[in-house]
């Protein structure tokens, strides 16, 4: 059985609308922990939560400097699920041509 174990975790991250929010901001540039925070309106405990699943699902990397942890997107943050999505997509295109090629040879001639 192939195992997409990356795909649960990344599409569990993406299962939150704040998860989603964050990345969108990490997509205009890093940001730290704090400014994350106060952006989504939650405790440094609540968004550094939601930064861990990001990080776990190979999102969101964090760098501390000093006193204060920076976030930035993983730069190549979606690559491994839109090949999962491209290979699909082309099973289920091959699929569909197969079905109209089928229905090509069994239609009846009029």
């Amino acid at each position: 059985m192939v195992q997409y174990d990356f795909l649960d975790a990344s599409f569990g991250a993406l299962a939150d609308p704040t998860r989603r929010g964050i990345l969108e901001q990490l997509g205009r540039g890093p940001a730290s922990v704090s400014e994350l925070a106060e952006r989504f309106e939650m405790t440094l405990t609540g968004i550094k939560k939601h930064i861990g699943l990001l990080e776990d699902a190979g999102m969101v990397v964090t760098e501390k400097r000093g006193r204060v942890r920076y976030c930035r997107i993983c730069e190549h943050v979606f690559d491994r699920e839109v090949a999962w999505m491209q290979g699909y997509r082309q099973m289920l295109e091959a699929r569909m041509d197969r079905l109209g090629e089928f229905l090509q040879r069994t239609e009846p001639e009029q």
